[in-house]
């Protein structure tokens, strides 16, 4: 059972947040964490209170990737018994893309060095706020390694084909403000602020739209990469006339005209 402290996890006004908490070793990624982290965003997904996640680091770090202890431990291991690297990070209950998969939408508060595995899964997140002159990187190629834990799929859908293939073949460094400029993340905010300005982000969202809006918006963009403008348009349809006859849609045309807060249902049954 992993070590309930390693991830924290507090809720307040419809917003959890998740703190990756190493800090003695920099929040490395290690098989503990994964599972803890997992399971607190898989609770937090099935808790009707919480309507956002926020997601960040304790101390001065995001998650500079994984913990290098873990790392040479690997290495030691493979040369003697012929190892899949991998196993010490990948081996869970749920897959590596868990975070993809929840139905609440999911902001980081990137608040420091966020490099290989920790990038990722920064990645795999709806919605990135970094600090200033916060470094991220895909170390992959400067290790040996490929395009791991999904990288190859998620930095295209981001930044473009041809800034993927920089990022991932150079390994270089890249700071928050040229990632921003990419569309690595979403907002640079002062460090002091940082917490803050994406807590206020998962606020409004938790106030002000229906979480059953939120999680069918995350379902279309994720079947959209493998459809046909078509096939998106029709599923659209679909999923418009589902919507029509929700009470989401009733009770947001009567907040909107009364000029009040929308009170909108829980995540109930088929989306």
């Amino acid at each position: 059972m992993a070590d309930p402290d390693v991830v924290l996890c507090e809720v307040d006004s419809g917003v959890a947040t998740v703190t990756l908490n190493r800090p003695g070793a920099a929040n490395g990624w290690t098989g503990e964490l994964q599972e803890r982290y997992f399971e607190l965003l898989a609770q937090c997904d099935a808790d009707p209170t919480v309507k956002a996640i926020v997601v960040t680091g304790a101390g001065k770090t995001f998650c500079p990737g994984a913990d290098m202890n873990m790392l040479q431990g690997i290495g030691a291991s493979n040369e003697s018994s012929g190892g899949n690297p991998g196993d010490s990070v990948t081996k869970s209950k749920r897959p590596l893309h868990y975070p993809t998969m929840l139905t609440k939408p999911t902001i980081g508060a990137i608040n420091g060095a966020c490099a290989g595995v920790g990038l990722v899964q920064a990645l795999m997140l709806d919605v990135r706020f970094s600090a200033p002159g916060v470094k991220y990187t895909l170390a992959f190629s400067r290790r040996g390694l490929i395009a791991e834990y999904g990288a190859a799929w998620l930095l295209p859908r981001l930044v473009g084909q041809s800034r993927a293939l920089d990022l991932l073949m150079s390994s270089r460094v890249v700071l928050a403000e040229e990632a921003l400029a990419m569309g690595l993340v979403n907002r640079v905010v002062p460090a002091d602020q940082l917490l803050d300005e994406a807590r206020a982000y998962a606020y409004d969202l938790a106030a002000n739209c229906s979480p059953t809006s939120m999680a069918v918006m995350k379902r279309q963009i994720n079947h959209s990469y493998g459809q046909t403008l078509d096939e998106a348009m029709d599923e659209a349809f679909g999923l418009m006339n589902r919507s029509l006859k929700r009470t989401d849609f009733k009770e947001g045309v009567a907040s909107y005209v009364q000029k009040r807060p929308p009170q909108f249902a829980p995540i109930t049954g088929d989306l």
